[in-house]
Parts: structure tokens; C-alpha cells; sequence
């Protein structure tokens, strides 16, 4: 018998009957103001009854439907929330809130002025989760990342003792603002507690608090000053999301709601643990062999000096995706899934996904500068090229 603890709620009282149908009908109308926003899959939701775990947190749940209903509302919500203070950006909202529930990070690029900040600030307080911002700047060392020793003096005995102090690593939601404006050595401090979820340091293992969340930022037409982040690190980036400029209308809602006096508040809706019993959700989506197949031709694609590369790939890459790809490109797809209501992986889920899994992971070389390629066109033609199952 599965049980969703730790979906936010407002008390431990029972509700009333009444008090329940207004749940239901309250998670029905944030689906479907979720849909009408851009997120058009889970306005197909609307008629779900919000699961009782949702609102509780200590009822039991028995089936995959109900497991799957509280998924799905719990990301509407989530989007909702997100979506008062976040104008547009539904494609960069959705691969953030996938990625969070795959258990990933997210290198988030854009120009300055677009908002990135404001969205993982925003996420953070839909989710209740502890959170931290490193604001990365050319003299900022690995200690100021993951902590310090410091020498105490005892004024009782007279002895010293050192005392381990915890950087700001040590949180749930991580922002890494501007992480290119650091030095390697400082950026590599973040490798371990990416991959691994721990920090090595005063000679011990030191666990970081679970769900572990990195938000990276960086201005990608801005050279002046910066570091370019190495392939070890970009590696460890489950999603490269790329925002885009507003529309006109988008911009117009950006103006009229940021230049006044009133003020957003985001009102929690998950926790740590409805995070923790998501993510382990997630990895329980069936995938079929065919699928797998596919991953693995795409990424094996992407690899010049093999018989799956293209000619192309040939000419354009230096270096193409490694293994981890292929688990982001999976981990990620069955999130998507869920998120749109199945138990399954579909091609479909890879396709729309594997551009922000490959984009950072494909070293392009200077044939590719000189003919205009960017790696977005490299993995276009990929997925013209490496033929989806079923299809001949």
C-alpha cells in the first residue's frame, strides 16, 4: 500500500465532506487554469478527484490511478503557482518541473532580464523547500561553496578546536547564479554534490539534505569575463533549458504586473517528502525494449568515429554524448509521461525531450562554426535521421 506524505497542507484536521468536494473541484479548476496557460495535456485531467494523501497526508492510496492523480494535480498546482508571478515560459516551466521530479538539474541560459532568478525563487516557494543563491563572481573559492573549517578557542579549558562550518551547498533548492563567472576550481566544487549528493570535507562524508536541487544560471552572449563550464560539469546537468524572449502580448502582461504595488504570494504546495515520493514514482514508469533501443541509437548517433554517426556528425562534432545522456534522456521522458497522465515512455517523449538532454553534452568543432551549425541543428537532424520505433 503506497502513501504520498508530505504533499503541503495547510493542517492535520480532517476535512469535511464539504470541505472535500471544495478540494476536488479546486485541484479540477487549477488543471484546467493550468491548460489554458499552455500546459494543454493536463487540462485532460480536469475531471480527477484530488486524492485524499493530497489534502491529508496520511491516507492510504491503492491504486496506480490515484497514485498517478496525485502527480498530476500536484504539478498543475505547481505550475499555477509558478504561473502567477512567471509570465510565459510554459516550455521552460514544464522541463524545469520534469526535471525536478527525475531527480535532476537544470542549466538554465538566457539573456539577462528574462526572469531565470525570479523562476527558481518562484519554484522554491511553491515547494516549500529550503533554499539558497550563490551569486558565483571571479574570486569566489570552493569553500565558499561547500564550507569552511574554522579554528575555536574554548575560553573554558583554553584549547582550540576546529568546527566544520556549512556553505551554502547545504540546502535543497540551489541557485547557481551566473555560474560562468567563476574560476573551474570553484565551479568543479559542485560536481560531487550533483552527482553523488554528498559533500567530502573536514576528512568526513557529509550528506546534503534530499531533495537536492541545482538551478544554474548563465548569459550565453556574454564572453567578456566569463568561464566556459567544463564537459565534466555540463555532463552533470540532467537539462540544458534555453528561455526565449516574451511575445508582445507577454511582454505587455510582464509590464502591467511588475510595475505596480501589488505583490504575488506563492503559496506552498509540495514538500521535501511529496518531492521524494514523486521522484520515486517516477522511476517505477515502464519503458519498452524498442524505446531503450532508440535512446541508445540517438545517442550513440551523436558520436563521430562510430558506424551509427552520420556524415555529418563526422564533419560538425568533436565529441559527442556519453552514457549519462542516455539515462537523463530516459529519467526525463518517464517524467514527462507521468506528468501527461501515462504509465508508459512513448517515442514521442524522446523526441520532445532530446534536444535540452543533448544541446551542452555535443562538442562541436570549428567546421560547425565556419558552416553556422549549432548543436540544436545537429540533434534536428538526428532525430531525422535515427527513425523512432515503428516507423521504417
Amino acid at each position: 500500500m503506497w502513501y504520498a506524505p508530505g504533499l503541503y497542507k495547510p493542517s492535520a484536521k480532517m476535512l469535511t465532506r464539504q470541505a472535500w468536494e471544495n478540494a476536488r473541484h479546486s485541484a479540477a479548476h487549477d488543471i484546467v487554469a493550468a491548460g489554458a496557460t499552455g500546459t494543454r495535456r493536463l487540462q485532460t485531467k480536469a475531471s480527477l478527484a484530488l486524492p485524499r494523501a493530497t489534502l491529508l497526508g496520511c491516507a492510504p492510496m491503492s491504486t496506480i490511478e490515484q497514485d498517478l492523480e496525485t502527480l498530476v494535480v500536484a504539478a498543475a498546482r505547481l505550475r499555477t503557482e509558478i504561473g502567477r508571478r512567471i509570465v510565459g515560459q510554459v516550455d521552460v516551466v514544464e522541463e524545469v518541473v520534469l526535471c525536478l521530479f527525475a531527480g535532476g538539474h537544470v542549466l538554465l541560459e538566457g539573456v539577462p532580464g528574462l526572469a531565470k532568478t525570479l523562476l527558481v525563487r518562484t519554484l522554491a516557494d511553491a515547494l516549500a523547500l529550503d533554499f539558497r543563491r550563490i551569486q558565483f563572481t571571479p574570486d569566489l573559492m570552493p569553500g565558499d561553496i561547500t564550507g569552511t573549517e574554522v579554528i575555536e578557542d574554548d575560553h573554558t579549558t583554553g584549547r582550540r578546536a576546529a568546527r566544520f562550518l556549512r556553505g551554502p551547498v547545504f540546502t535543497q533548492v540551489l541557485l547557481a547564479d551566473e555560474i560562468n563567472r567563476t574560476p573551474p576550481k570553484t565551479q568543479s566544487a559542485l560536481l560531487e554534490a550533483m552527482q553523488e549528493g554528498r559533500v567530502t570535507a573536514a576528512g568526513e562524508d557529509l550528506e546534503l539534505p534530499r531533495p537536492f536541487f541545482v538551478l544554474a544560471t548563465q548569459n550565453p552572449i556574454e564572453q567578456e569575463g566569463t568561464y566556459p563550464l567544463p564537459e565534466a560539469q555540463l555532463d552533470r546537468f540532467m537539462l540544458n533549458v534555453r528561455m526565449t524572449y516574451p511575445s508582445a502580448a507577454e511582454e505587455v502582461r510582464v509590464l502591467t504586473s511588475t510595475t505596480g504595488t501589488a505583490e504575488t504570494v506563492i503559496v506552498p504546495v509540495v514538500d521535501a517528502d511529496g518531492v521524494l515520493s514523486l521522484q520515486r514514482l517516477v522511476r517505477e514508469v515502464e519503458v519498452a525494449e524498442d524505446v531503450f533501443r532508440y535512446v541508445a541509437d540517438l545517442v550513440r548517433a551523436t558520436r563521430p568515429g562510430t558506424d551509427d554517426a552520420p556524415a555529418e556528425i563526422e564533419r560538425w562534432v568533436r565529441w559527442g554524448a556519453g552514457p549519462r545522456a542516455g539515462q537523463s534522456l530516459i529519467l526525463a521522458a518517464k517524467a514527462r509521461a507521468l506528468l501527461d497522465g501515462r504509465v508508459h515512455v512513448a517515442p514521442g517523449d524522446i523526441r520532445r525531450l532530446a534536444a535540452p538532454v543533448l544541446r551542452h553534452r555535443i562538442l562541436l568543432n570549428f567546421h560547425a562554426e565556419a558552416d553556422g551549425v549549432r548543436s540544436d541543428d545537429v540533434v534536428d537532424l538526428l532525430l531525422e535521421r535515427v527513425k523512432p520505433p515503428g516507423v521504417a
